[in-house]
């Protein structure tokens, strides 16, 4: 498949073979990984995850309840991304509403994972993922509240990275949560995840939560023998499968070798990430999705009462998944419980930041899993608690509000992708970066 840096030097003719031929692949092919094949602008086709808002296309976010609408607007990432030579092609499948691990709660159903169709993509940016494993995207966009583009580009074995928080406009993004979401790119190398990076960051002013930091490009300026003290955080490392610990180690020698510096850690707050992130992503979570009524998006049910109207909408509307963390959300916000629950976890929350802080004091990037194991077989897990447990290596980064990247490393004996994150300070991207294609060529991942 053609690199992004290799597409964006075609012409405009040679791009239109390429898009012609990337959608009939992709509609041979079974994965499901997309839904549907709108086009919008010129220039290199990116596949657009089905909750980023492009002007005139229906975006559904992967639920029934938003069948029929059309978006009226267009995400400033899709504008950003526009005015650098690209184009949004395709809705990507992803779990509704971005909730889960799988992709397996798509409305549109599940997409497979390209390496074994067996087995899950990842989620809750799965489609993203898996075309662009299996070359029939360049390159994807996704969103990430809890390790949704990091953890499906670990499982497919593709480079996956997310933002710091107010790098990327979250304007034109369904919110999920909206104190973690983050718009990141999905692609087949970590220069190509540079590009497409810094085409879609920037300040925005639709966005309260936008940083207005000054724009500096990363992709020309990559420098991979940069010399780094890396961090290794034990403790993390106990709680992953033995796949997962070989390339961990393998890794974690080959920096070494490499040249970089590593140093051992430990995070004392681990055991409160899943609880930490679960509370707080589905109290925002409750109060976003509220909107979803019936009157104003998409489905609107038979009904003979307003009353009637929200409650038939939404219980026809939403998926098994969505209410659960509806449910939940409305629980820790309740009166009785929100002091117990939500308050107490925005405290956790700051211990988190502190740890990782102490860590980054004494390191420039810190090595981590991405998912205890590699992709699970689909309808694997079945108890949504075991699917949360998956997400363990990559919500303590959102809600620290961190950069990361994801790279394949490894393949197990099943030829499976092992991947591994490098995570970086605030804002410091070029780090990031420059650690990511050290460790990219140090492992020389094969992908055949």
């Amino acid at each position: 498949m053609i690199t992004l840096k290799e597409a964006l030097a075609k012409s405009k003719e040679e791009l239109a073979e390429i898009r012609a031929a990337l959608e009939e692949k992709a509609k041979a092919s079974d994965l499901n990984a997309y839904v549907g094949f709108e086009s919008s602008g010129e220039g290199v086709p990116i596949l657009i995850k089905d909750n980023i808002q492009v002007k005139g296309w229906s975006v559904t976010s992967a639920s029934k309840i938003l069948q029929g609408y059309i978006a009226p607007y267009e995400a400033t990432a899709i504008k950003n991304l526009k005015a650098k030579g690209m184009m949004a092609f395709g809705r990507a499948n992803m779990d509704e509403f971005a909730m889960g691990s799988t992709t397996e709660s798509s409305y549109y159903g599940i997409t497979k994972n390209p390496h074994d169709t067996s087995r899950v993509p990842g989620g809750s940016s799965g489609g993203s993922a898996a075309a662009v494993a299996a070359g029939i995207a360049i390159a994807a966009l996704g969103s990430d509240t809890g390790g949704s583009i990091r953890q499906p580009a670990a499982y497919c074995g593709v480079v996956g990275m997310k933002p710091t928080y107010g790098r990327v406009s979250r304007y034109g993004l369904a919110a999920y949560a909206s104190s973690l979401d983050q718009i990141g790119p999905i692609t087949q190398n970590v220069e190509d995840a540079a590009i497409l990076y810094d085409a879609i960051k920037g300040h925005d002013e639709k966005d309260s939560t936008s940083a207005d930091f000054e724009i500096e490009d990363i992709a020309n300026h990559m420098n991979p023998d940069r010399k780094l003290t890396i961090a290794v955080i034990d403790n993390y490392i106990s709680e992953a499968d033995g796949d997962v610990q070989k390339a961990y180690a393998d890794t974690v020698k080959a920096l070494e070798e490499a040249g970089h510096t590593i140093v051992h850690k430990n995070m004392q707050n681990t055991k409160y990430d899943i609880a930490t992130y679960y509370i707080l992503a589905t109290a925002e979570a409750a109060t976003n999705l509220a909107r979803f009524d019936g009157v104003r998006y998409g489905t609107r049910a038979e009904s003979k009462t307003t009353e009637e109207l929200f409650f038939n909408t939404r219980s026809e509307g939403f998926g098994e998944e969505v209410k659960r963390r509806i449910l939940l959300g409305n629980f820790v916000l309740s009166s009785g419980f929100y002091d117990a629950y939500y308050l107490k976890a925005q405290k956790v929350r700051h211990l988190i930041q502190d740890e990782f802080n102490a860590i980054f004091a004494e390191s420039d990037l810190i090595l981590s899993p991405v998912a205890p194991s590699v992709a699970p077989k689909i309808g694997a897990n079945e108890d949504p608690l075991e699917m949360y447990k998956s997400d363990m290596y990559t919500i303590a980064v959102n809600l620290a509000g961190l950069p990361a990247i994801s790279l394949p490393v490894a393949k197990n004996d099943e030829g499976m992708p092992v991947g591994l994150q490098l995570i970086a300070k605030k804002f410091d991207e070029k780090t990031l970066f420059d650690g990511a294609m050290s460790m990219e060529r140090a492992v020389n991942y094969q992908k055949s």
